[in-house]
């Protein structure tokens, strides 16, 4: 018997290309994945992927059981979203704040998503807080806030998302160009450039510079990435983004990348929710589609490791 789990793991598989991050996104070992897939073989008595193909190659019976995924799936979503509303737990309200500046790219199909899914929920993002978001959800003025760096408030839990890389833009002709990466000391004679907020909440500070004991020449802020970005590229200093943020100026070829360190640095974004909306399907949902949409929109991106996942 065919089960969702399967049909999950084949669409992970199909996202994913890897046997390896396919594993990742759906929480397996790469062990129990391989097991999983040969026992689906098994059942329907056919290859479903070539093995040792990257992307992965999918068999004539792969292809038809990722058909079904597709049609399946989203069924059985829309079903449960609607055995929700027959329990008369789908009224709610989703007020959030955003501390991730580059975060639109992908939570704005979240939010379009969800809206035409939920439409009994009332989803706004207000503009212009001058308090913190983290305590403002605690205090109930918010209900979701989405933050790479979460505080330890009563009544508040951490879901996280994904894991990003951060990354060093340069300018294309820039002396760190083509290198694989720098070391802290190699910002101390740099502008580095950021967003306004205080550098306690920004991983180039907190992960790389600040252990070293590194302060760049000289920073300046801007507000939009896109602003970032032409500073960069006309040589008026560096300035360090998640990975995902940087895609389409790199594919454009209109600054270059430099890794921070040898091994990178890697930060997690989380959703920050209160405790007692937890349970309610529609959070749950949010979540859900939130994940899914990121995977599917950015490139570069992990899934959250399982101590990680554990925790939340």
């Amino acid at each position: 018997m065919i089960e969702l789990r399967h049909l999950r793991t084949l669409l992970a598989l199909r996202e994913t290309g890897s046997l390896v991050e396919a594993a990742e996104r759906v929480h397996l070992t790469q062990s129990a994945l391989s097991h999983q897939l040969k026992d689906l073989e098994g059942r329907v008595d056919s290859a479903l992927f070539v093995r040792k193909t990257r992307p992965v190659e999918f068999t004539r019976a792969g292809l038809r059981l990722l058909a079904l995924a597709d049609e399946i799936l989203p069924e059985v979503r829309k079903a449960e979203r609607d055995l929700a509303r027959l329990a008369g737990t789908e009224q709610g309200r989703l007020h959030m704040a955003i501390e991730c500046h580059s975060c639109f790219q992908w939570l704005m199909p979240t939010v379009d998503y969800f809206r035409d899914h939920w439409p009994e929920v009332e989803i706004d993002i207000p503009s212009g807080h001058h308090f913190d978001p983290l305590p403002a959800l605690a205090r109930e003025q918010l209900d979701l806030v989405i933050t790479a760096d979460p505080q330890p408030l009563e009544g508040v839990h951490y879901v996280p998302l994904f894991r990003y890389e951060g990354l060093l833009a340069v300018a294309r002709q820039h002396a760190f160009a083509g290198r694989p990466f720098i070391e802290p000391q190699a910002l101390a004679e740099e502008t580095l450039i950021t967003y306004p907020v205080e550098h306690s909440r920004l991983d180039v500070f907190t992960q790389f510079l600040s252990p070293a004991n590194v302060r760049p020449q000289e920073i300046r802020t801007a507000e939009l990435t896109i602003m970032m970005m032409q500073l960069v590229a006309s040589g008026r200093g560096v300035c360090a983004l998640p990975n995902w943020a940087l895609t389409e100026y790199l594919e454009r070829d209109y600054v270059s990348a430099v890794k921070l360190g040898e091994n990178g640095i890697w930060s997690t974004l989380y959703a920050a929710i209160r405790e007692e909306n937890i349970e309610a399907p529609w959070m749950q949902d949010f979540l859900r589609t939130a994940k899914e949409t990121s995977f599917a929109v950015l490139s570069g991106i992990k899934p959250a490791t399982r101590d990680e996942e554990s925790a939340a």
